[in-house]
Protein backbone atom coordinates (compact mmCIF):
# COMPACT_ATOMS: atom_id res chain seq x y z
CA UNK A 1 0.00 0.00 0.00
CA UNK A 2 1.46 3.42 -1.04
CA UNK A 3 0.57 4.89 2.15
CA UNK A 4 2.01 8.18 1.24
CA UNK A 5 -0.33 8.62 -1.53
CA UNK A 6 -3.26 7.18 1.04
CA UNK A 7 -2.32 9.74 3.86
CA UNK A 8 -2.62 13.14 1.28
CA UNK A 9 -5.40 11.86 -0.05
CA UNK A 10 -7.63 11.62 3.74
CA UNK A 11 -6.00 14.74 4.44
CA UNK A 12 -7.55 16.41 1.26
CA UNK A 13 -11.12 14.97 2.35
CA UNK A 14 -14.00 16.79 3.67
CA UNK A 15 -14.39 14.38 5.93
CA UNK A 16 -11.11 14.49 7.36
CA UNK A 17 -9.97 17.47 10.20
CA UNK A 18 -6.83 18.49 11.91
CA UNK A 19 -7.65 22.09 13.04
CA UNK A 20 -10.13 22.34 15.53
CA UNK A 21 -13.40 23.78 14.66
CA UNK A 22 -12.96 28.03 16.09
CA UNK A 23 -14.66 26.50 19.47
CA UNK A 24 -11.06 27.45 21.19
CA UNK A 25 -11.93 30.06 23.19
CA UNK A 26 -15.05 28.69 24.58
CA UNK A 27 -12.93 25.20 25.45
CA UNK A 28 -10.01 27.27 26.68
CA UNK A 29 -12.14 28.69 29.66
CA UNK A 30 -13.05 24.95 30.21
CA UNK A 31 -9.87 23.08 30.18
CA UNK A 32 -8.27 26.10 32.59
CA UNK A 33 -10.63 25.26 35.29
CA UNK A 34 -10.98 21.42 34.89
CA UNK A 35 -7.02 20.93 34.18
CA UNK A 36 -4.82 24.03 35.71
CA UNK A 37 -3.86 25.15 39.28
CA UNK A 38 -3.11 28.48 40.40
CA UNK A 39 -0.96 26.41 43.43
CA UNK A 40 0.78 25.17 40.58
CA UNK A 41 1.25 28.70 38.56
CA UNK A 42 2.58 30.03 42.43
CA UNK A 43 5.41 26.81 42.84
CA UNK A 44 6.67 27.98 39.11
CA UNK A 45 6.57 31.60 40.21
CA UNK A 46 8.36 30.94 43.39
CA UNK A 47 11.61 29.29 42.30
CA UNK A 48 9.40 25.97 42.07
CA UNK A 49 9.77 25.48 45.16
CA UNK A 50 7.28 25.39 48.39
CA UNK A 51 7.73 25.27 51.71
CA UNK A 52 4.69 24.33 53.82
CA UNK A 53 5.36 22.81 57.63
CA UNK A 54 8.34 20.52 57.49
CA UNK A 55 7.79 19.55 53.79
CA UNK A 56 10.02 21.43 50.97
CA UNK A 57 8.11 20.67 47.81
CA UNK A 58 10.89 20.95 44.69
CA UNK A 59 9.11 20.99 41.15
CA UNK A 60 10.86 20.00 37.92
CA UNK A 61 11.13 23.01 35.85
CA UNK A 62 9.61 21.20 33.06
CA UNK A 63 6.84 18.54 33.75
CA UNK A 64 3.11 17.96 32.97
CA UNK A 65 0.83 18.91 29.85
CA UNK A 66 2.90 19.32 26.54
CA UNK A 67 1.90 21.34 23.84
CA UNK A 68 0.75 18.20 21.66
CA UNK A 69 -1.04 16.73 24.40
CA UNK A 70 -3.17 20.22 25.50
CA UNK A 71 -3.64 20.42 21.66
CA UNK A 72 -5.32 17.01 21.61
CA UNK A 73 -7.62 17.49 24.65
CA UNK A 74 -8.61 20.91 23.25
CA UNK A 75 -9.58 19.80 19.89
CA UNK A 76 -11.30 16.24 21.90
CA UNK A 77 -13.27 19.12 23.73
CA UNK A 78 -14.07 21.11 20.44
CA UNK A 79 -15.00 17.90 18.94
CA UNK A 80 -17.66 17.65 21.33
CA UNK A 81 -19.03 21.48 21.17
CA UNK A 82 -19.04 20.93 17.79
CA UNK A 83 -21.07 17.99 16.97
CA UNK A 84 -23.73 17.82 20.00
CA UNK A 85 -26.05 15.04 19.12
CA UNK A 86 -23.73 12.80 16.81
CA UNK A 87 -22.42 9.59 18.62
CA UNK A 88 -18.34 10.22 18.39
CA UNK A 89 -15.62 7.58 19.46
CA UNK A 90 -12.15 7.64 20.02
CA UNK A 91 -9.54 4.89 18.73
CA UNK A 92 -7.57 4.49 22.38
CA UNK A 93 -7.18 6.87 25.04
CA UNK A 94 -6.78 10.61 23.98
CA UNK A 95 -3.30 10.48 26.26
CA UNK A 96 -2.19 8.89 28.69
CA UNK A 97 -4.28 10.00 31.64
CA UNK A 98 -7.21 8.39 33.61
CA UNK A 99 -8.68 11.43 34.38
CA UNK A 100 -8.72 13.27 31.12
CA UNK A 101 -10.08 9.86 29.92
CA UNK A 102 -12.91 9.29 32.82
CA UNK A 103 -13.91 13.41 31.83
CA UNK A 104 -14.27 12.66 27.76
CA UNK A 105 -16.57 9.48 28.98
CA UNK A 106 -18.60 11.24 31.12
CA UNK A 107 -19.19 13.85 27.80
CA UNK A 108 -20.47 10.88 25.96
CA UNK A 109 -17.37 9.93 23.86
CA UNK A 110 -17.08 6.23 23.62
CA UNK A 111 -13.96 4.12 22.93
CA UNK A 112 -13.18 1.73 20.86
CA UNK A 113 -13.69 -1.98 22.58
CA UNK A 114 -10.43 -3.82 22.45
CA UNK A 115 -11.05 -7.76 22.06
CA UNK A 116 -8.39 -10.60 22.97
CA UNK A 117 -5.71 -7.55 22.33
CA UNK A 118 -7.56 -6.57 19.03
CA UNK A 119 -9.35 -3.19 18.83
CA UNK A 120 -13.28 -4.16 17.67
CA UNK A 121 -14.57 -1.13 14.97
CA UNK A 122 -17.72 -2.83 14.28
CA UNK A 123 -19.56 -0.41 16.77
CA UNK A 124 -18.78 2.41 14.61
CA UNK A 125 -21.70 2.99 12.37
CA UNK A 126 -21.13 4.96 8.52
CA UNK A 127 -20.88 8.60 9.35
CA UNK A 128 -19.84 8.10 13.14
CA UNK A 129 -17.56 11.20 14.06
CA UNK A 130 -13.90 9.39 15.57
CA UNK A 131 -10.96 11.16 17.00
CA UNK A 132 -7.45 9.93 16.61
CA UNK A 133 -5.37 10.31 19.37
CA UNK A 134 -2.20 12.16 20.68
CA UNK A 135 0.02 9.10 19.78
CA UNK A 136 -2.26 8.22 15.86
CA UNK A 137 -3.65 5.96 14.52
CA UNK A 138 -2.61 2.97 12.35
CA UNK A 139 -2.99 3.09 8.81
CA UNK A 140 -4.66 0.21 8.59
CA UNK A 141 -7.69 2.16 11.24
CA UNK A 142 -7.84 5.34 9.03
CA UNK A 143 -8.49 3.46 6.07
CA UNK A 144 -11.30 1.55 7.66
CA UNK A 145 -12.77 4.78 9.13
CA UNK A 146 -12.39 6.01 5.61
CA UNK A 147 -14.40 3.48 3.93
CA UNK A 148 -16.92 4.12 6.71
CA UNK A 149 -17.00 7.47 5.42
CA UNK A 150 -16.42 8.68 9.18
CA UNK A 151 -15.79 12.57 9.87
CA UNK A 152 -11.99 12.09 11.43
CA UNK A 153 -10.67 14.27 13.66
CA UNK A 154 -7.19 13.95 13.85
CA UNK A 155 -5.21 14.87 16.87
CA UNK A 156 -1.97 13.25 16.41
CA UNK A 157 1.08 15.09 17.61
CA UNK A 158 3.30 16.84 14.78
CA UNK A 159 6.23 15.08 16.25
CA UNK A 160 4.43 11.71 15.77
CA UNK A 161 3.73 13.09 12.09
CA UNK A 162 7.31 14.06 11.81
CA UNK A 163 8.23 9.98 12.71
CA UNK A 164 6.52 9.06 10.19
CA UNK A 165 7.85 11.09 7.70
CA UNK A 166 11.13 9.42 8.39
CA UNK A 167 9.75 6.32 7.97
CA UNK A 168 8.83 6.90 4.36
CA UNK A 169 11.55 8.34 4.05
CA UNK A 170 13.36 4.92 4.59
CA UNK A 171 10.80 2.92 2.50
CA UNK A 172 11.44 5.18 -0.56
CA UNK A 173 15.17 3.87 -0.34
CA UNK A 174 13.83 0.48 0.61
CA UNK A 175 15.95 0.99 4.01
CA UNK A 176 14.52 -1.12 6.71
CA UNK A 177 13.52 0.71 9.79
CA UNK A 178 14.77 0.13 12.98
CA UNK A 179 12.23 1.55 15.51
CA UNK A 180 13.58 2.31 19.61
CA UNK A 181 10.06 1.32 21.40
CA UNK A 182 7.84 -0.50 22.38
CA UNK A 183 6.25 -3.04 20.05
CA UNK A 184 2.56 -3.22 21.66
CA UNK A 185 2.65 1.14 22.34
CA UNK A 186 -0.01 2.50 20.24
CA UNK A 187 2.62 5.41 18.73
CA UNK A 188 5.17 2.42 17.63
CA UNK A 189 2.11 0.27 16.10
CA UNK A 190 1.04 3.51 14.40
CA UNK A 191 4.58 4.30 13.11
CA UNK A 192 5.77 0.69 12.18
CA UNK A 193 2.28 0.75 9.76
CA UNK A 194 3.74 3.43 7.60
CA UNK A 195 6.80 0.96 7.37
CA UNK A 196 7.95 -0.78 4.83
CA UNK A 197 10.25 -3.47 6.75
CA UNK A 198 10.64 -2.46 10.02
CA UNK A 199 12.06 -4.15 13.48
CA UNK A 200 11.28 -2.56 16.66
CA UNK A 201 14.11 -2.51 19.67
CA UNK A 202 13.49 -1.63 23.13
CA UNK A 203 16.72 -1.12 24.49
CA UNK A 204 20.31 -0.80 24.20
CA UNK A 205 20.91 -4.48 25.16
CA UNK A 206 18.27 -5.32 22.06
CA UNK A 207 20.20 -2.82 19.69
CA UNK A 208 23.71 -4.06 20.34
CA UNK A 209 22.43 -8.21 20.24
CA UNK A 210 21.22 -6.85 16.48
CA UNK A 211 24.55 -4.72 15.77
CA UNK A 212 26.53 -7.98 16.43
CA UNK A 213 24.34 -9.75 14.13
CA UNK A 214 24.73 -7.49 11.60
CA UNK A 215 28.49 -7.65 11.59
CA UNK A 216 28.98 -11.55 12.54
CA UNK A 217 25.72 -13.40 11.57
CA UNK A 218 23.80 -15.82 13.77
CA UNK A 219 21.22 -18.32 14.17
CA UNK A 220 18.49 -16.89 12.20
CA UNK A 221 15.66 -18.39 13.98
CA UNK A 222 16.77 -17.37 17.51
CA UNK A 223 16.84 -13.82 16.11
CA UNK A 224 13.16 -14.12 15.15
CA UNK A 225 12.24 -15.46 18.15
CA UNK A 226 13.71 -13.20 20.17
CA UNK A 227 11.90 -10.26 18.38
CA UNK A 228 8.74 -11.83 17.86
CA UNK A 229 5.79 -9.60 16.84
CA UNK A 230 8.15 -7.05 17.07
CA UNK A 231 9.36 -7.11 13.17
CA UNK A 232 7.10 -7.06 9.53
CA UNK A 233 5.63 -9.19 8.12
CA UNK A 234 8.21 -11.69 6.12
CA UNK A 235 11.71 -10.09 7.51
CA UNK A 236 14.63 -11.70 7.50
CA UNK A 237 17.68 -10.41 9.39
CA UNK A 238 19.96 -11.93 7.17
CA UNK A 239 18.69 -9.50 4.06
CA UNK A 240 16.97 -6.96 5.76
CA UNK A 241 19.83 -5.09 7.94
CA UNK A 242 22.06 -4.18 4.67
CA UNK A 243 20.56 -1.12 4.69
CA UNK A 244 18.99 0.49 7.81
CA UNK A 245 17.19 3.97 9.07
CA UNK A 246 16.71 5.08 12.71
CA UNK A 247 13.12 6.01 14.45
CA UNK A 248 11.83 6.05 17.69
CA UNK A 249 8.63 6.75 19.88
CA UNK A 250 8.91 10.11 20.76
CA UNK A 251 8.47 9.38 24.59
CA UNK A 252 11.50 7.12 24.96
CA UNK A 253 14.62 8.56 27.00
CA UNK A 254 16.48 10.62 24.83
CA UNK A 255 19.96 9.34 25.88
CA UNK A 256 19.07 6.08 24.96
CA UNK A 257 17.79 6.44 21.50
CA UNK A 258 20.99 8.59 20.72
CA UNK A 259 23.23 6.09 22.02
CA UNK A 260 21.43 3.74 19.97
CA UNK A 261 21.68 5.60 17.04
CA UNK A 262 25.28 5.87 17.51
CA UNK A 263 25.72 2.59 18.18
CA UNK A 264 23.67 1.52 14.27
CA UNK A 265 26.02 4.28 12.53
CA UNK A 266 29.28 2.90 14.04
CA UNK A 267 28.39 -0.83 13.18
CA UNK A 268 27.34 0.13 9.88
CA UNK A 269 30.67 2.24 9.23
CA UNK A 270 32.63 -0.89 10.52
CA UNK A 271 30.78 -3.32 8.29
CA UNK A 272 30.59 -1.44 5.31
CA UNK A 273 33.14 1.85 5.24
CA UNK A 274 33.09 5.57 5.93
CA UNK A 275 32.64 5.65 2.01
CA UNK A 276 29.09 3.33 1.62
CA UNK A 277 28.49 4.81 4.83
CA UNK A 278 25.27 7.11 3.73
CA UNK A 279 24.25 3.77 0.92
CA UNK A 280 23.66 2.25 4.13
CA UNK A 281 22.64 4.24 7.08
CA UNK A 282 20.33 7.04 7.25
CA UNK A 283 19.36 8.99 10.92
CA UNK A 284 16.73 12.12 11.60
CA UNK A 285 16.74 13.47 14.92
CA UNK A 286 12.74 12.59 15.86
CA UNK A 287 13.41 13.05 19.74
CA UNK A 288 10.21 15.02 20.83
CA UNK A 289 11.30 18.30 22.16
CA UNK A 290 8.55 18.19 25.17
CA UNK A 291 10.49 14.74 26.25
CA UNK A 292 13.75 15.50 25.68
CA UNK A 293 12.63 18.77 28.40
CA UNK A 294 11.16 16.91 30.73
CA UNK A 295 13.99 14.48 30.88
CA UNK A 296 16.27 17.20 31.18
CA UNK A 297 14.78 18.65 34.39
CA UNK A 298 14.69 15.49 35.72
CA UNK A 299 18.19 15.19 35.51
CA UNK A 300 18.12 18.55 37.03
CA UNK A 301 16.05 17.91 40.17
CA UNK A 302 17.53 14.55 41.07
CA UNK A 303 21.27 16.30 41.40
CA UNK A 304 19.58 17.97 44.32
CA UNK A 305 19.03 16.94 48.08
CA UNK A 306 16.08 15.22 48.16
CA UNK A 307 14.85 12.29 50.65
CA UNK A 308 11.96 11.05 47.69
CA UNK A 309 10.66 11.76 44.69
CA UNK A 310 7.06 11.93 43.46
CA UNK A 311 6.61 11.00 39.79
CA UNK A 312 2.43 11.75 38.90
CA UNK A 313 1.31 9.94 35.43
CA UNK A 314 -0.98 7.39 34.14
CA UNK A 315 0.53 3.87 34.41
CA UNK A 316 1.03 2.98 30.93
CA UNK A 317 2.22 6.61 29.83
CA UNK A 318 5.94 6.08 28.86
CA UNK A 319 7.36 9.00 28.74
CA UNK A 320 6.12 9.08 32.45
CA UNK A 321 8.24 5.77 33.47
CA UNK A 322 11.30 7.02 31.65
CA UNK A 323 11.22 10.00 34.13
CA UNK A 324 10.87 7.04 36.87
CA UNK A 325 13.95 5.63 35.54
CA UNK A 326 15.83 8.64 36.47
CA UNK A 327 14.92 8.96 39.92
CA UNK A 328 15.84 5.04 39.95
CA UNK A 329 18.70 5.15 38.79
CA UNK A 330 20.00 7.88 41.59
CA UNK A 331 18.88 5.70 44.40
CA UNK A 332 16.21 8.06 45.46
CA UNK A 333 13.19 6.33 46.63
CA UNK A 334 10.72 7.02 43.83
CA UNK A 335 6.73 6.41 43.68
CA UNK A 336 4.85 6.38 40.74
CA UNK A 337 1.58 7.21 41.41
CA UNK A 338 -1.56 7.89 38.66
CA UNK A 339 -3.38 10.14 40.61
CA UNK A 340 -3.55 11.86 44.10
CA UNK A 341 -6.06 8.86 45.79
CA UNK A 342 -3.09 6.40 45.67
CA UNK A 343 -1.32 8.64 49.17
CA UNK A 344 -3.18 7.38 52.28
CA UNK A 345 -5.03 7.31 54.29
CA UNK A 346 -2.76 7.06 57.28
CA UNK A 347 1.49 7.11 55.95
CA UNK A 348 0.54 5.02 53.09
CA UNK A 349 1.49 5.01 49.22
CA UNK A 350 -0.30 2.71 46.65
CA UNK A 351 2.64 2.71 43.85
CA UNK A 352 3.79 1.35 40.43
CA UNK A 353 6.82 -0.33 40.75
CA UNK A 354 9.19 -0.10 37.67
CA UNK A 355 8.13 -2.28 34.79
CA UNK A 356 6.21 -3.93 37.72
CA UNK A 357 2.82 -4.18 39.70
CA UNK A 358 1.15 -1.60 42.38
CA UNK A 359 2.00 -2.03 45.90
CA UNK A 360 1.41 -0.44 48.84
CA UNK A 361 3.98 1.02 51.18
CA UNK A 362 3.91 2.04 54.79
CA UNK A 363 5.24 4.70 56.36
CA UNK A 364 6.50 6.02 53.10
CA UNK A 365 7.12 9.44 54.35
CA UNK A 366 10.18 9.74 56.80
CA UNK A 367 9.69 11.81 60.41
CA UNK A 368 10.88 15.08 60.39
CA UNK A 369 12.10 17.80 57.90
CA UNK A 370 11.75 16.34 54.29
CA UNK A 371 12.63 17.46 50.78
CA UNK A 372 10.25 15.98 48.16
CA UNK A 373 10.50 16.17 44.29
CA UNK A 374 8.09 15.94 42.50
CA UNK A 375 7.53 15.86 38.58
CA UNK A 376 4.65 14.37 36.08
CA UNK A 377 4.73 13.24 32.06
CA UNK A 378 3.47 14.66 29.68
CA UNK A 379 -0.06 13.84 29.83
CA UNK A 380 -0.66 14.55 33.66
CA UNK A 381 -2.79 17.64 33.79
CA UNK A 382 -1.54 20.47 36.56
CA UNK A 383 -4.68 20.04 39.09
CA UNK A 384 -3.72 16.58 39.35
CA UNK A 385 -0.29 17.60 40.27
CA UNK A 386 -1.70 20.41 42.90
CA UNK A 387 -3.51 17.37 44.48
CA UNK A 388 -0.89 14.88 44.62
CA UNK A 389 0.73 17.88 46.45
CA UNK A 390 -1.79 18.85 48.89
CA UNK A 391 -2.13 15.32 50.07
CA UNK A 392 1.44 15.10 50.96
CA UNK A 393 1.11 18.41 53.15
CA UNK A 394 -1.94 16.85 54.81
CA UNK A 395 -0.36 13.47 55.29
CA UNK A 396 3.08 14.95 56.89
CA UNK A 397 1.08 17.36 59.16
CA UNK A 398 -1.08 14.28 60.65
CA UNK A 399 1.75 12.25 60.93
CA UNK A 400 3.90 15.13 62.87
CA UNK A 401 1.02 15.48 65.35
Amino acid sequence: MDTKTFKRSLQQSENYHRKGFGHQEEVAGVLKSEYQSSLIQQIRENNYTLERGDVTIRLAEAFGFCWGVERAVAMAYETRQHFPTERIWITNEIIHNPSVNQRLREMQVEFIAVEQGQKDFSGVGMGDVVILPAFGASVQEMQLLSEKKCTIVDTTCPWVSKVWNTVEKHKKKSYTSIIHGKYNHEETIATSSFADKYLIVLNMAQAEYVANYILNGGDREEFLAKFNRAYSEGFDPDVDLECIGIANQTTMLKSETEQIGKLFEHTMMKKYGPAQLNEHFQSFNTICDATQERQDAMFQLVDEQLDLMVVIGGYNSSNTTHLQEIAIDRKIPSYHIDCAERIGPGNRIEHKILHGDLEVVENWLPAGKIVVGITSGASTPDKVVEDAIEKIFQLKAAVAV
